[in-house]
């Protein structure tokens, strides 16, 4: 998961005399730390970002989140028992590899059959340069192939499967690739139009506890982090039953 960065001031000054006292308490500590550390994991698979073992990652401090999903592009059936909504950032590694993954197994198995409907919501992280463009692009396809949702997630998912190779000249070669008129695609990416409603998105994240990419909702329960398949199901079947 990418989290937003926090510069922090950490000078210190320290005494030599007392130089000795500090090194010792930090190595005791450094000790405690590991010898928790290497119990806590003994037997965990670590996958990314993810401790594969570790049951769903729910944000205790949160009760259900009521998002409003005005005008973000929904994939799935309108009156689905479950909504998920993903914060997401198109050059984030680990939102490519919850795609690749959860995501597409999600789609097969909940989305396709009406159980689940799938919403998609921008949080371009300051430090992807990238992220802000894909975005921009993505909507710019819809909104050229006269809002439809369903041509909005056939960029998304263009691009997430080509993420190695994003920037302005692909957003424009992709457009195509997938139908759009290309002469408006060029002139609604090139007018910077859309970047206002980006930014509210990642501000409205911001406010409902996203802290980095992916963060997904799962009928307003927080699951952070691109989680393995399995805990996304163990929510959802949750939630179902």
């Amino acid at each position: 998961m990418e989290k937003i960065p926090n510069a922090v001031d950490d000078s210190l000054t320290i005494k030599k005399e007392t130089l000795w006292k500090y090194s010792t308490f930090a190595l005791f500590g450094i000790l405690i730390i590991g010898a928790i550390y290497m119990f806590s994991t003994r037997d965990a698979t670590v996958t990314g970002n993810v401790v594969a073992n570790n049951p769903p990652v729910i944000n205790p401090a949160t009760e259900r989140v009521e998002i409003d999903i005005t005008g973000a592009p929904v994939l799935g059936k309108e009156n689905a028992e479950v909504t998920i909504v993903e914060f997401s950032d198109y050059q984030c590694p680990f939102c490519e590899r919850a795609y690749s993954d959860a995501v597409k197994q999600i789609k097969q198995n909940y989305i396709d059959s009406g159980k689940v409907k799938f919403v998609f919501m921008d949080f371009p992280l300051s430090f992807h340069p990238e992220a802000l463009p894909a975005a921009r692009a993505a909507r710019c396809f819809e909104f050229v192939k006269d809002g439809n949702d369903a041509e909005y997630f056939k960029y998304h998912n263009k691009i997430f499967e080509n993420q190695q190779s994003i920037g302005t000249e692909n957003y424009k070669k992709w457009a195509r690739e997938l139908g759009a008129d290309g002469a408006k695609f060029d002139t609604c990416f090139d007018s910077d139009k859309f970047t206002e409603e980006i930014n509210k998105d990642l501000a409205y994240g911001q406010q409902i506890g996203v802290q980095g990419t992916p963060a997904f909702f799962i009928n307003g329960k927080l699951l952070s982090g691109a989680q393995p398949f399995a805990a996304f199901k163990t929510v959802i079947d949750a939630e179902l039953a």
